[in-house]
Parts: C-alpha cells; sequence; structure tokens
C-alpha cells in the first residue's frame, strides 16, 4: 500500500526465484496531502481499501501460504497511521505492517535482483510516490542504502502549482531533489557503480511511451534500457503538456499522468547524481523482495 499506488503480487516461490502468478497495480493515491497534513485522507483510505478488498478476491481462491501486507510511505508519515492500520485489521483481518525505510529499500533490492546473475556495482532506484530509496549492492548484499523524502507525489504537490508546471516550478523541485540526494552521497563512502536498474511506475511508464505501447506489454517493459537522453527528452515532451494532453500520451497510464513529472525529475537528478547514461528498467521490485521474505517464513 504505497503512497500512490496499491499492488498486489501472488507467487510460487521455489529455490529463491519468484514466480508470478498474478500482478496488479491501482492508482489510489493515498498520499494525497500528506505532506501538508500529516494525514491519511478518508477518502484515500476508502480508495485502497475498496482495491485491497478486490485483491482479496483475487488471491484468496489460490489458497497462499503466505499473506504480507505492506505499507511504505505515506502511513510512515502520517499521525492516523495506527488507525489506518486498525482498519484493515477490523475491516479484512490483515495485519499490515509499516515498513522502514531501510527495509523498503532492501527488499526493493533484493527483489530488483532476484532473477539477474549476481553482480558488483549495482544501484537500484525505486521512485515512489512519498519516498525514494536508492540502493547500492553487490550480488545479494547491499552495502549503501538510504530513503529520501522525495516521491512523485510528495514533489507534485510541494512544487507544482500550474498546468502545464512553469519553468521555475521544475527548477526549483529539480533543485531539492539534487541536493537531497548530495546531501546523502556526501556522508557516503565512495562505490563504483556499474549499473543501475530503476523500478516503480515512473521509469515503467517511461519505457511504454518510448516504446508506445497501447496496451501496456509489461514483457517488453521489463528489462527495457533507458538512455539519460531519452528520458531527457520524454521529460520536455512532458513537462509541457497540460494534464488533459499528458492524458493522451501512449503507453502512459491516466492514473500516473498528474504526477509523471515529478517522477522523471527525480530519475534524472539520481542518474545524474551517479553518473548513469543509461538505467535498465524492471518489473520486478518491492514485491518480488516481500514475496521472498514472506517464503523464508514458511520454510
Amino acid at each position: 500500500m504505497g503512497t500512490n499506488s496499491t499492488r498486489l503480487l501472488v507467487a510460487d516461490v521455489d529455490d529463491g526465484r519468484v514466480r508470478e502468478l498474478e500482478r496488479r497495480s491501482t492508482v489510489t493515491r493515498l498520499g494525497r496531502g500528506v505532506d501538508t497534513t500529516q494525514q491519511l485522507a478518508t477518502e484515500a483510505i476508502e480508495d485502497v481499501a475498496d482495491a485491497v478488498g478486490e485483491y482479496i478476491s483475487i488471491y484468496e481462491p489460490l489458497n497462499p501460504d503466505a499473506v504480507s501486507v505492506l505499507a511504505t510511505s505515506a502511513v510512515r508519515d502520517a499521525s492516523n497511521a495506527g488507525a489506518f492500520i486498525a482498519e484493515f485489521r477490523e475491516r479484512y483481518a490483515l495485519d499490515a505492517r509499516i515498513l522502514t525505510g531501510e527495509e523498503e529499500a532492501r527488499l526493493t533490492y533484493v527483489g530488483a535482483v532476484a532473477d539477474r546473475q549476481p553482480a558488483d556495482g549495482i544501484l537500484v532506484i525505486d521512485i515512489g510516490g512519498g519516498s525514494t530509496e536508492i540502493v547500492v549492492g553487490s550480488g545479494h548484499e547491499v552495502s549503501f542504502h538510504t530513503s529520501l523524502q522525495v516521491g512523485t507525489v510528495r514533489h507534485t504537490e510541494r512544487y507544482v502549482r500550474n498546468d502545464p508546471p512553469t519553468a521555475g516550478e521544475l527548477d526549483a523541485l529539480a533543485e531539492d531533489v539534487r541536493k537531497l540526494i548530495f546531501a546523502e552521497l556526501a556522508a557516503a563512502e565512495y562505490f563504483d557503480i556499474k549499473g543501475g536498474i530503476a523500478v516503480a511506475g515512473t521509469p515503467t511508464s517511461l519505457a511504454a511511451i518510448d516504446q508506445e505501447l497501447d496496451p501496456y506489454d509489461p514483457e517488453k517493459v521489463h528489462g527495457y534500457v533507458l538512455s539519460l537522453n531519452a528520458v531527457q527528452h520524454m521529460y520536455s515532451m512532458l513537462s509541457g503538456k497540460p494534464l488533459e494532453e499528458r492524458l493522451e500520451v501512449p503507453g502512459l497510464h491516466p492514473g500516473r499522468a498528474p504526477t509523471i513529472v515529478a517522477g522523471v525529475v527525480i530519475l534524472i537528478q539520481a542518474m545524474r547524481a551517479f553518473g548513469l547514461q543509461r538505467i535498465e528498467v524492471s518489473e520486478h521490485d518491492i514485491l518480488d523482495g516481500a514475496a521472498l521474505q514472506a517464503a523464508q517464513g514458511t520454510e
């Protein structure tokens, strides 16, 4: 249950490999307004509850051995997080767990590299609605991680007042993201990045836009390589369009159109900070990491 979307993965896990049976995503915008009010809105909670109810009807017939229910940045930041968790316990008998930034970063990394050959110096970027996780590791071991208070919903609400955004708004947004990234990197030891993986809605949307995929095809998105030049080109195109026109862009899910520009800014700043000229897009992310963790608990 993320800041922008509520997602489901049902999978068989065998010998450290995740085989997807069902994967769904619903844009629920749980984090709307949290950056200013520190409260989860009642209507946002209801939208998430509706999505979860639908997901339960999907996974229950499959008789899962374990069910893991996770909440991320928006719930971490909300003063009414306890009431939110209680709502799901009361309504669906689900014990949701609020992940720390560290847990979110580690599960994202483990999920992103699970089906890959072990390699050194892998950077994983997870751009969420309320936070962005940046993780560096080798093989399946994490050597550096940070969870930044940088997100598509958070930074759209914080900086964008016009439609389309003004140059001043976009510059201020980019400068804030850049400062937050470099503040974290200043305290880190040097690491040699050999390759990058980007997960979550912003990079998958860009991969779909770059290929003009309509309808969306996860098989063509997973493993797609985005160049920094291509990302910057799409940024210019998207940021220059009002929302009404962004909704018509092939490959862009309508639910992501209001916040995609902030997401692209975050991706560009992260790629520049680590000197990446290209980045691989992955459909495997925190859900896959959570599935691996849940399976360990059933062994």
